[in-house]
């Protein structure tokens, strides 16, 4: 597997794969899916802080990180929060957890000093898989997201950044 910056040609293929999370499961409290244009415009945004990732032997994207402001102003700044998706084929495999490092890395050098993950409760895999790679989790809030007629909790977990 090869982990690389994301480019704009990749904007189908990483709008498929969010779309498809945001679609089908309770990962996202979002039902509203991602434009090609918006991806497009966030990868251009975001050089620097968004790739993808390859396999050998299967065409195409298999899997994407990106990470962004956690909020808006000057006092959160070295704060990052993460968006981390893997094909379903590509899960198991160590794709999640080469992207992880590309992006808690690049962070790191980037003077960030907390990646926050944002996890839905009906996602313990990605709070197991987050906890595996140093996350702590640090905050629960019950009810706060409604999707698909149900009410879903948050779990918030973050990993202090060692600058490199």
């Amino acid at each position: 597997m090869r982990v690389r910056p994301a480019r704009l040609d990749d904007a189908p293929q990483v709008t498929a794969l969010w779309n498809g999370m945001i679609r089908d499961t309770l990962a996202t409290f979002t039902s509203q899916e991602k434009t090609l244009a918006g991806v497009a415009a966030l990868i251009t945004e975001r050089q620097g802080s968004f790739w993808v990732i390859e396999a050998q032997g299967v065409q195409g994207v298999q899997g994407f990180v990106t990470y962004g402001p956690f909020r808006a102003g000057p006092g959160y700044a070295a704060t990052v929060e993460h968006t981390v998706i893997v094909a379903e084929a590509a899960q198991g495999k160590g794709a999640g957890r080469l992207l992880m490092q590309q992006a808690l890395s690049a962070a790191a050098s980037q003077r960030r000093h907390v990646m926050v993950a944002a996890i839905s409760g009906a996602n313990p895999t990605a709070a197991a898989f987050h906890a595996r790679l140093g996350f702590e989790q640090t905050g629960y809030l019950p009810q706060v997201g409604y999707k698909a007629g149900q009410w879903l909790d948050l779990i918030l977990m973050q990993k202090t950044l060692v600058p490199t």
